[in-house]
């Protein structure tokens, strides 16, 4: 829940009790909103109690790299108290503030747009959504598409279960009238008449059938291989889960050393205790692989991994977890090219320019050459082409190599070439890069 709270969220507010410490839900939520990208504001509650104590807050949170504003860091912090309002005002002006360095606008003009943030069915009612809109305005009577569902807005109504006629951005409103009970995350968009949104609703339910045969495209060591080729992939997100705070810091420490400047690992969560459904959703959001040591599974998260496509590995030796994560990073590496000298030819006789170029004759000083083999000329040392080899000759007769002390005939794309000069001949050899 918190992982799709945070990516439908422009502003992250993280309300943390001045009078305790920093809970394991605050460090989750923390970690959800990096993995969103989502700017947040710390509001340091309960300041009104004897035993709230501010500062420390703050020294825990600079252990999550929330660092305030008034060390140099990015992160807005507001003392407040819920109790007597006291801060509240200065909250939200610093809200509207991100917000304004944000550039965060939405018209409420045009078709609705939003996204489902909870669904359920009502009685009397039938499947009804909550939807957070986000640009234009919904009304009552609207033609509507949400993934595979459509239908007509029949009633509306806010939090509170007042109804409403219309609701415009950043409005959260619960609607009925639907076909079938929607997928949380969904998008919701409002069109112009029910025949276009039952065909739009009809083709998303194709695709998802279709997509449901295919396999499944999510990210797991296997596949993530492939992510680099396609402009995806520059780091391996993982989640780290632990038997205790030691196993998680050790595992932690030496994946940390496994990278360097061509990849490195995320790390979106590291905790202690089982691998749960809220793990699951979270690397499911942001594509993460889960790592788990001397863990298991719950039965929820075992339950919600196939239709997710997570990857959970499980292991209960640290140097396997560390074997095949550093493969992983390995194999988003682009391939290292390296040159290999096949042989030289001195340049003896220059004939005349043939149909397909300029017709040399000289002899292999070393290592041999081939037809098709790339070569640069050297004169004095300094290269001044590149190119291939067209067609390689002994006599008159066409081959495919000549070794060293043999002459030869060859064709070349350069005029320019004279006696003395240096055919040099190369491979380029594909290799795996190494991390080391």
């Amino acid at each position: 829940m918190r992982a799709r709270g945070a990516n439908i969220t422009d502003i992250v507010v993280l309300v943390v009790a001045a009078d305790d410490k920093v809970q394991p839900q605050t460090i989750e939520a923390i970690q959800h909103a990096r993995a969103a990208e989502v700017p947040i504001i710390v509001a340091v509650n309960k300041i009104d109690r004897p035993e709230s104590d501010p500062m420390r807050i703050q020294q825990e949170l600079l252990a999550h790299e929330l660092i305030p504003e008034d060390l140099g860091g990015s992160n807005i912090f507001v003392k407040v108290s819920a109790k007597t309002g006291e801060g509240l005002d200065e909250l939200l002006e610093m809200i509207h503030l991100q917000a304004e360095i944000l550039e965060l606008k939405s018209t409420p003009k045009g078709f609705a747009r939003g996204t489902i943030i909870e669904s359920r069915v009502r009685k009397g009612q039938g499947p009804v959504g909550t939807v957070l809109v986000q640009r234009g305005t919904i009304k009552i009577g609207d033609f509507f598409v949400m993934g595979s569902i459509h239908g007509r807005i029949r009633a509306m109504f806010n939090e509170s279960g007042v109804p409403l006629v219309e609701a415009g951005p950043s409005i959260p409103v619960e609607i009925s009238g639907l076909s079938n009970v929607p997928e949380v995350g969904e998008l919701f968009v409002v069109l112009d008449d029910e025949k276009n949104a039952r065909l739009i609703a009809e083709e998303h339910e194709y695709k998802l059938r279709a997509e449901a045969i295919r396999e499944q495209q999510k990210t797991s060591l296997d596949n993530l291989f492939n992510k680099i080729e396609e402009g995806e992939a520059t780091e391996l997100r993982l989640i780290l889960k632990g038997d205790v705070q030691g196993s998680v810091e050790a595992l932690k420490t030496s994946i940390e050393q496994i990278g360097d400047e061509r990849i490195s690992p995320r790390f979106l969560l590291c905790a202690v205790g089982n691998v749960t459904e809220t793990d699951i959703t979270l690397a499911s959001a942001s594509d993460a692989i889960i790592v788990g040591f001397n863990v298991q599974m719950d039965a929820k998260a075992r339950e919600i991994r196939a239709n997710e496509g997570v990857d959970v590995r499980l292991y209960d030796v640290i140097y396997n977890a560390l074997d095949d994560i550093k493969a992983a990073m390995e194999g988003l590496l682009e391939p290292e090219i390296r040159e290999e000298i096949v042989g030289h030819l001195e340049i003896r006789e220059v004939f005349s320019s043939g149909k397909n170029g300029m017709v040399v004759g000289g002899l292999v000083t070393d290592g041999k050459m081939y037809r098709n083999c790339m070569i640069r000329v050297l004169r004095n040392e300094k290269n001044i082409f590149e190119g291939s080899i067209i067609s390689l000759k002994r006599f008159k007769d066409d081959v495919q190599e000549v070794l060293q002390n043999y002459e030869c005939g060859m064709v070349l794309e350069f005029s320019e070439i004279e006696n003395g000069d240096i055919v040099e001949a190369y491979e380029q050899i594909e290799e795996s890069a190494k991390l080391s």
